[in-house]
Formats: C-alpha cells, structure tokens, sequence
C-alpha cells in the first residue's frame, strides 16, 4: 500500500472537513447603486480627464472624421503595418495608406509583434474609472489582438459611454470574454519606477465619436 504524500494527507483532511460542515447560509448583497445617469459633456469631460490621468491621449471628433482622426494618429506614430479585427468598419481607415492585416484566429498570436499598431472599436466605457470594455465582438477582435502590439487606437462611441462600473457591467454580456482597459499598461520595478508596455500596449490612444 503507497503511503500518502503529506499533500495529499492535508487535502484528503480539507474534503473530510467540507463534506461534514453544514453549507453556510450566505446572502451576497446586490444593493449596488445603479440607473445614475449624466449628461453628455459631462460623461465626455470625465471620461477624458481619467483616460489623460492614465496617460492616455483622447482625440474627440464627430464620426464624420472617424477616418481623418484614425490615420492621423496612426501616422504621427510612425504606425505603417496595423492589425484590425475581421468586423471593423472600413471607413474608419479610408484615410489611411499603410497596410492593414485583417486578423483571425488563424493568425498566430506572436506573429502579432510584427505589426506596429492596432485599431478596434468597443463595447461599452466607465467615466467614473476612465475604463473601456471590449467584449470580443467581430469589430473588437480576440484578447491577444488588442494586447500584443505596441499601440492600440480605440474607437469609442460617446453613446456607449456610461457613468459607473454598475452601468458597465449591465450593458456586458457575460457569457464573452471581456477585457477592461484604463490606460496603456503600466506597472512599476522593485524601486517603484513606472514601466510602460509590459503587459500590453505602450500607446492607448482613444477616439471619441462625440455624436455616435
């Protein structure tokens, strides 16, 4: 007979333990505040101050200039090869004259540090925390798109800007995979100096349809 390892020793006792506890009767409270609403300058204004406090920068324009704003930006960077998810509108880069990569699960995810930007729409944005959700849908494109290149142009409609996290997280379907942004990835070294661009996008730069 094979003796038990002490891991297995002290799992085996934690299941013991479980089976003949009584399941506790716990009640998650669900007293979130919700339905607060702001006008539109108002949630522009907000958005726009915590996204810049992050380091974003934040380009407003009417959606008539969606193309001009995008390859603008694009090119300021120096951005020549860009990657786009399959569902993007295609006049949002009519302006633009680099090449454009139509990506797809197919393409492999680290062949994506060859491009040198990337642009997507998204789902829905916090103004209170300055935080855009992409949610995967065909014009956001899979996770690894929106993370691996160094630049990442975000297209957000001021119409799915809402108020707080609440707000948010009504407006998401659960069931898709959500990735929240609030700003170009940053942490800090062991001396608490900030580094940029190490677990995503150096460069956040967000587009705001102010009538769309």
């Amino acid at each position: 007979m094979t003796t038990p390892t002490a891991r297995e020793t002290v799992l085996g006792r934690i299941r013991d333990a479980l089976a003949l506890a009584p399941a506790p009767d716990t009640v998650i409270p669900r007293t979130y505040r919700t339905g607060r609403a702001l006008p539109d300058g108002e949630r522009l204004a907000l958005l726009t101050a915590r996204l810049v406090d992050y380091r974003a920068t934040v380009h407003p324009c009417t959606a008539d200039r969606t193309a001009e704003v995008v390859a603008g930006i694009l090119n300021e960077r120096g951005a020549r090869r860009i990657g786009v998810p399959d569902g993007l509108d295609e006049r949002w880069l009519g302006a633009y004259d680099g090449e454009v990569r139509r990506d797809s699960a197919d393409v492999p995810a680290p062949s994506l540090d060859a491009l040198d930007g990337v642009v997507t729409a998204s789902a829905v944005s916090c103004a209170e925390t300055g935080t855009i959700f992409l949610d995967g849908s065909p014009d956001q494109g899979r996770r690894a798109l929106s993370l691996v290149p160094d630049l990442h142009v975000c297209v957000v409609d001021l119409s799915s800007v809402v108020a707080g996290v609440p707000e948010a997280v009504a407006r998401l379907v659960p069931e898709r995979p959500t990735t929240l942004i609030s700003g170009p990835s940053a942490t800090s070294d062991i001396e608490l100096e900030r580094v940029e661009g190490v677990h995503g996008p150096r460069t956040l730069a967000v587009v705001i349809r102010t009538d769309a």
